[in-house]
């Protein structure tokens, strides 16, 4: 990059300059360096994609560990004025070594050739009077070892510039933030979903498949009903697990299907009733006008409501309201607390975590616990603030 734009400046330095003799060519030459320097920074200062291939570079080339390092171009004044200055300085840095590579071999040769040489001696007067004929072969090794330490320093430093220069800048680092949380929620939602309606299935055909066995031999009805209960429930989840697997998906294979609203609350209801637990609902307020994002979000809380029932308090009688009206939905789901409790399972308590994110994400919120006896669960979630 910095060639063509020295070999420009090589040509109109001299238009402006009367250079003639060695020495002011010599100065010409380093005239034209110096202004051609600024030309290649302003590369980095117009164009911003180039942080990324001087990012690459510097990984290969330079060994910087990449996490040093901006990750994609440089569109902010900020970051484009660190890519000039990395520019000017990397291309001041290759500028001598390869002016150094280009000069000092000759040199070094003639200096070792010189003692040697009665006829180079007549021709170099000046650099025979110069190094004595004993030192010019050190000389010239000496020359060869400075170009070599030269291009080494270089290379260090360099390599110690460009994580200040290449680096991340605040706005890198705020949107690498803001990735990092994107995927954080993302997984976080999908824990959740995971959770809630997995879970929630597999809780009611354990339920159903113990009570279908305890019951196989004196009332095969029973059973057979239970069964068909597994069936249907199992569907639905395999429905619900393709949904929200496709969020791990890109491409058009992804099922497109939607997630559960309070539209399906009766078919839930229904499951839950079929796997031995007594639930009575009371809904004041019309579901079809919800925004989707309230209904789903209030199908899952009530799901996993009803999921930790089954789990933790068996077969016991659920009363369920819910009150919606213009500006919020209040959910409240009650049920007595057993007195056999089951063992403590790892990861205990995700579920009532994922009710208190889903009514926060909304700008709600929910509580749990039990008093008097009684396992109560609350949630209010904002209806005008979902954009209704």
């Amino acid at each position: 990059m910095l060639m063509p734009s020295f070999m420009v400046t090589s040509v109109i330095v001299p238009m402006v300059r009367d250079s003639t003799g060695t020495d002011r060519d010599i100065t010409t030459q380093l005239i034209a360096f110096g202004v051609a320097l600024p030309l290649t920074g302003m590369v980095g200062l117009v164009v911003g994609p180039v942080r990324s291939l001087a990012v690459g570079a510097v990984r290969s080339f330079c060994g910087v560990p990449g996490k040093l390092l901006a990750d994609g171009p440089g569109y902010g004044w900020a970051a484009r004025w660190r890519t000039a200055l990395w520019f000017l300085a990397h291309n001041a840095a290759g500028g001598i070594v390869s002016g150094m590579s280009l000069a000092a071999p000759p040199a070094a040769f003639v200096l070792v050739v010189l003692p040697f040489s009665v006829p180079m001696q007549r021709g170099f007067p000046a650099w025979h009077r110069a190094v004595p004929g004993a030192l010019g072969p050190l000389a010239g090794l000496a020359l060869m070892l400075l170009v070599v330490a030269t291009a080494w320093g270089a290379g260090q430093l360099l390599a110690r510039l460009a994580p200040v220069l290449l680096g991340p800048v605040p706005a890198d680092r705020l949107a690498a933030a803001e990735r990092r949380a994107a995927d954080l929620a993302l997984r976080n939602r999908l824990a959740r979903e995971l959770h809630d309606s997995v879970g929630h299935a597999l809780s009611a055909v354990t339920l159903q498949a113990t009570a279908a066995r305890r019951v196989l031999d004196a009332d095969p009805e029973f059973a057979r009903q239970a069964l068909t209960a597994i069936e249907e429930t199992t569907r639905d989840a395999v429905a619900e697990l393709d949904t929200v697997l496709g969020l791990l998906r890109e491409d058009d294979t992804a099922s497109t299907a939607p997630a559960p609203t309070l539209d399906a609350l009766d078919a839930l209801l229904d499951r839950t009733r079929a796997a031995g637990l007594t639930v009575e609902a009371v809904v004041e307020g019309g579901c079809a006008g919800l925004p989707p994002v309230v209904s789903r979000e209030a199908y899952r809380i009530v799901q996993e409501g009803l999921s930790n029932a089954l789990r933790h308090a068996g077969q016991v009688t659920v009363r369920l309201q819910l009150h919606i009206d213009d500006d919020e939905l209040t959910l409240v789901m009650e049920n007595p607390v057993t007195e056999s409790k089951p063992a403590a399972r790892a990861g205990g308590g995700l579920g009532l975590r994922g009710i208190g994110e889903r009514a926060r994400l909304l700008g709600g919120q929910a509580a749990a616990g039990a008093h008097d006896g009684v396992w109560r669960l609350t949630a209010g979630l904002p209806i005008a603030k979902a954009g209704r």
